[in-house]
């Protein structure tokens, strides 16, 4: 199954349509949201083919997509272009300072980090700034959340300065190691941001 897949639509220039102009149905152009656990098969497709190809491993397997998604939806947002996924942001809470391999896999309802687990962009909706305007969309809606003081992340040494750009501070080499893969820690104060917060419409 493939999320990039589609069959072509065809109409008669000869048929008329069954709704009235002005009053089709038809999908917001551009649509940010949570996701589901129904998602999760579009959610890995994505994740799959924008991880292996890099680094030979995904951040989430198929079964822990779904895990996280049925445990703490409220932390992922998906940007759905026309009703189809094209990007997402997957998240999780934590309870301590630095992340372990423990936070891989856990989510804590009573912690006050947000883990990010991983953010992908389709690839054919890659270098357009997706993945920036995305993370933006989705550290704004974080500063709505009350319990929220901070987020953080694991990343590979060549993705720190897109990271950087978002406004997150290396806090230095991730215990965690996957394999032969090493990371960077880094962090982003949610709940330096109160001025913010209160200004937001939150």
């Amino acid at each position: 199954m493939s999320v990039v897949s589609a069959v072509p639509f065809m109409r008669s220039s000869h048929m008329r349509s069954p709704v009235p102009q002005g009053r089709r149905h038809t999908l917001p152009a551009s649509e940010f949201r949570t996701l589901s656990p129904e998602d999760a098969i579009s959610v890995f497709e994505i994740e799959r083919e924008a991880f292996i190809s890099v680094s030979g491993e995904c951040p989430l397997h198929l079964d822990e997509v779904r895990h996280f998604l049925s445990l703490c939806p409220e932390l992922s947002l998906g940007w759905f272009e026309e009703g189809r996924l094209v990007a997402f942001i997957i998240g999780s809470l934590w309870d301590q300072e630095r992340l372990t391999m423990d936070a891989l896999t856990l989510h804590k309802p009573h912690g006050t980090t947000v883990h990010i687990h991983v953010l992908a962009v389709h690839r054919t909706f890659r270098q357009q700034g997706k993945g920036s305007i995305l993370m933006w969309r989705y550290l704004q809606y974080l500063r709505c959340l009350p319990y929220v003081r901070r987020a953080v992340l694991m990343c590979e040494d060549f993705l720190v300065p897109f990271y950087q750009k978002s406004g997150f501070k290396v806090q230095g080499p991730s215990e965690i190691t996957v394999g032969p893969l090493t990371f960077i820690e880094m962090l982003y104060p949610v709940r330096g941001h109160a001025f913010m917060r209160r200004n937001s419409g939150c």
